[in-house]
Order: structure tokens, then sequence, then C-alpha cells
């Protein structure tokens, strides 16, 4: 399973945004700078975060985004399905593309979909919060404190 680059810069940009805090505006040029990434890839991922109610933006001089909701009500698992668009780990997951001769009797699609299924169960797990609150070390590295 790999995680695309939307879903990996979404995940960053929460990061970011929960050890900044939820009162503190920030920038997509800070983010971007604290990550190395393009602009404009945050600036798409940012307006979506925006679009789910994760993220606020706020617009015009002195703008900036924060996050809309507490860490810890920002579900990392339910934030992956979101902004994934494809869990077809095989062929089969797919029916409307699937040609696999052996599906009927493939006793391996039920093993795979168990293993996604504890894959989500892991992420669903975990909260933003689990990863920002009391983490120094992630806010000196992306705020350089």
């Amino acid at each position: 399973m790999r995680l695309t680059m939307y879903t990996d810069f979404s995940l960053r940009v929460l990061l970011y945004l929960g050890v900044q805090g939820k009162e503190k505006l920030s920038t997509v040029q800070e983010i971007s700078d604290a990550y190395g990434i393009s602009k404009n890839h945050l600036t798409k991922v940012t307006h979506e975060l925006g679009k789910m109610g994760l993220v606020e933006t706020i617009r015009g001089r002195g703008g900036g985004i924060r996050l809309n909701v507490a860490p810890d009500q920002i579900n990392i698992g339910e934030t992956v399905r979101k902004t994934e668009d494809d869990f077809h780990l095989v062929e089969c997951f797919n029916c409307e593309l699937n040609r696999c001769v052996i599906t009927p009797v493939c006793r391996l699609k039920g093993v795979l979909h168990e293993a996604l299924d504890a894959y989500f169960k892991v992420l669903d797990s975990y909260t933003l919060a689990d990863f920002v609150e009391n983490n120094e070390k992630l806010a000196a590295i992306l705020l350089g404190e």
C-alpha cells in the first residue's frame, strides 16, 4: 500500500498546523518552506482540506490557514480515506476493471481485504493529537524553534 503525494502532503499540512496551535495563522508559503515542497501543490491541498472542514482559510492581507477543529477530532484513518481515491490493492478489488480469471476461486483476495482492513484499523486508532501534542521535537523541526 502506498499513499499518494496528495495524501502525504495533506497529512503534513495538518501536522504543521497542529504544532502551530489552533489560534496561530500560517501561510502556505511557510508550510512549503518548512517541508521544502511545492507551494502550488500545497495550495491545492489546503483548499481541499478547507472543503473537508479540517482547515479554516482566511483570505486577504493578514490571512492564512489554521486548523478548523481540534487535533483530537482529526482521525488519521478518516483523513486518509478522504484524500485517497483508490484502495484497489489488486485488480480484483475493482469490479469494473477486473479481468483476473481466478477471481471466483481466489483465496488471496480475502486475505488482501483483511490486510487492508487491518491497515485502516491501525490508522483509525490515531488522531492528529497523537502526533502533535507535547511533540517539541516536531515543532522544533517545522517551526525552527
